[in-house]
């Protein structure tokens, strides 16, 4: 019965992806722009202000494979089939993680299938999903060859770290991460000598210092400098983690799969193995130690908890008593998989007429212009009072391809990703910023502005054709400097006046 409820759940939670042609995930957007710009570079309808200049860094996981896939097929559905392999990576590598460890399978796809459109994935860190696939798929295989010959598991493991390496560095992390405490664990189970498990822990780390020293040796980077602790979301996180879109949602199931796992273990029906706890406590001070931000890239300890929810169920023990209680635990963690569900479905169906209406407003832009994207809300982080916005913030960014347009919004960091804008607008570009508060840009262009501006915006009135203004429609708020071209429940679109 569990296998073909899970077989359902599993058919319902790809279906969002395939009804949806721009899936409503706050970063979606921004990749796929940047995959319409690697698809069309060195052609006539290259973008005029991108350039693409690959290095030896990390995290070119969709940056790699699109553009390859897109010869085949419309760069939409490319980049739309990228997103669904990285489901499927992370589905099917929990499963195997689970059947490699215990010869069954049990408890890893309800986990996988529950935590599938959790916060970092449903906010469109694709290359992050598609790295911990593969890191899911490597920790199996490497468990698998754990006891056979060394040459064969060093080989796997070679293999594996450097398509983790360009995928995405943090799921680089993870694997190294767990392989080390499954390692150490060994000792502690008297199993292995302390000789041995540091010659594999040294074989695990091998090929990734080799790829992080060549790295270092070509002037390649893991993003921008910049490491900061957000200390008060640490407490935050495990409750907002199960939904991106609803903080009531997210928190209530969330609430309920802790307190139904707790009553597991209290109960002694749910156990973890020796191996098992070793990763367990080794996450948990990864989440506390570990910056908010870390080598430029944000949410990174947020990142840690679904990696722990996908890897952790393949070494644990779910013996439950009778079938009333198979059925409970069923009906739970399936409740909780359709809720979280629900609420993908509420907010990405109707997306697909808001993108629909963005994209037609780029056929009123002048091609070849000049785009600033503007926001009534007051900065460009997440706003939590109304989370189903959040997808609106990077949708501009698609002016890059539609209008063959510059967006200074475009996620072009160096390290990260392999486009950048020629030196002509790069003064302009604020690669990994939100839309700028349309208050901060009244004020700019008003003679008030505060001391602080940002030089990118400083003379915004000059350096942009257009802007667009993302939120509810309000009045014009600069009549004699911007003209209405287009208006949407989520977005108004202004021709900018050009003045001295």
């Amino acid at each position: 019965m569990a296998i073909a409820v899970l077989a359902v759940l599993a058919a319902v939670s790809f279906l969002p992806v395939l009804l949806t042609p721009i899936p409503a995930m706050v970063d979606y957007p921004n990749h796929l722009a940047r995959m319409y710009i690697l698809s069309r570079n060195g052609t006539p309808d290259a973008n005029p202000y991108y350039e693409v200049a690959w290095a030896f860094y990390p995290n070119l996981g969709m940056d790699l494979l699109v553009p390859q896939l897109a010869r085949l097929m419309s760069v939409e559905h490319a980049t739309r089939l990228f997103l669904l392999l990285s489901q499927l990576l992370i589905v099917g590598g929990a499963l195997l993680l689970e059947w490699a460890r215990k010869g069954r399978v049990h408890l890893a796809g309800f986990a996988a299938l529950a935590f599938l459109y959790c916060l970092p994935f449903s906010w469109g860190f694709v290359n992050f999903e598609f790295g911990l696939g593969l890191a899911l798929w490597g920790i199996a295989i490497y468990l698998m060859l754990a006891e056979g010959p060394w040459p064969l598991r060093f080989v796997a493991n070679v293999l594996f770290v450097a398509a983790l390496y360009a995928a995405h560095f943090f799921s680089l992390g993870i694997y190294g991460a767990t392989l080390g405490l499954y390692e150490l664990s060994r000792i502690r189970q008297q199993r292995t000598s302390y000789l041995v498990v540091a010659a594999r822990l040294g074989a695990v780390a091998l090929p990734a210092l080799v790829l992080f020293g060549i790295m270092q040796m070509t002037a390649g980077s893991i993003g921008s400098e910049g490491t900061s602790w957000f200390l008060g979301f640490k407490p935050i996180w495990p409750l907002r983690i199960m939904n991106g879109y609803n903080l009531t949602v997210a928190a209530a199931t969330g609430l309920t799969l802790m307190i139904s796992l707790l009553f597991a273990a209290r109960r002694g029906v749910l156990k973890l193995e020796p191996a098992g706890l070793w990763l367990a406590i080794g996450f948990a001070l990864l989440y506390l130690i570990i910056p908010s931000k870390l080598f430029g890239t944000s949410f990174v300890d947020l990142r840690v908890i679904p990696a722990a929810a996908l890897i952790l169920p393949a070494f644990c023990s779910l013996s439950l008593p009778s079938r009333a209680w198979r059925t409970a635990a069923l009906a739970a963690i399936s409740g909780i998989i359709l809720i979280n569900l629900a609420v993908v479905f509420a907010v990405w169906l109707p997306y697909r007429a808001d993108y629909a209406a963005i994209i037609a407003s780029f056929q009123k832009i002048e091609r070849g212009s000049r785009v600033l994207v503007g926001s009534t809300g007051d900065n460009g982080d997440p706003p939590f009072a109304d989370l189903t916005s959040y997808p609106m913030y990077y949708a501009p960014t698609l002016a890059v391809h539609y209008a063959n347009a510059f967006v200074p919004n475009l996620f072009t960091e160096a390290g990260k990703q392999p486009v950048r804008p020629r030196e002509g607008v790069r003064r302009l570009a604020i690669p990994y910023g939100g839309p700028v508060p349309s208050e901060l840009l009244t004020a700019i262009a008003t003679s008030q502005p505060p001391a602080d501006v940002p030089p990118f915006i400083r003379t915004w009135y000059r350096d942009y054709d257009y802007l667009y203004v993302l939120g509810p429609p309000a009045a014009n708020p600069l009549p004699e400097l911007l003209e209405v071209l287009d208006t949407s429940e989520r977005f108004v679109l202004y021709k900018i006046r050009h003045r001295s």
